[in-house]
């Protein structure tokens, strides 16, 4: 059963409280997997929006899903990251300028495998929903 959207939303803002007053010390991690914040522009009002999302390092590059609980739609961040790619991470109390790129179907299938393994949750998540999720490449910027 796809998480509830309202829970989601209220834990995703009080994480970002937590992990944004403590520099990461609180909330840098859950289940095991690393936290990092990313914020995006709202693809249609233009208001920065911070959403903490796990992540796995990729070389340079950090990588998220978007799974949004295995509910049928997209969160809002993939959608804001689809129509402005330029975004700011913040990992720890380092903040970062980066650029979303949606993997292809050859990195989706090497990347997808590492975030199941760390956290099986995701699988179920893709059981839940008929929407492929999404896996994001976040490149650094200059």
């Amino acid at each position: 059963m796809p998480v509830n959207r309202g829970l989601i939303r209220i834990g995703a803002q009080l994480h970002t409280f937590w992990y944004t007053v403590t520099g990461g010390i609180v909330g840098s991690r859950v289940m095991g997997l690393p936290v990092l914040l990313l914020t995006t522009a709202g693809r249609k009002s233009g208001r920065k929006r911070t959403q903490p999302l796990m992540y796995l390092e990729d070389g340079d590059s950090l990588v998220i899903v978007g799974s949004n609980g295995g509910n049928p739609q997209h969160p809002a961040w993939y959608l804001n990251l689809r129509a402005t790619p330029d975004a700011e991470v913040q990992v720890g109390r380092e903040k970062k300028r980066v650029r979303a790129e949606v993997a292809g179907e050859e990195e989706r299938a090497r990347l997808w495998p590492k975030f199941v393994e760390k956290y099986a949750g995701y699988a179920d998540y893709q059981k839940e929903t008929k929407r492929t999720i999404p896996v994001v490449i976040l490149r650094p910027r200059a």
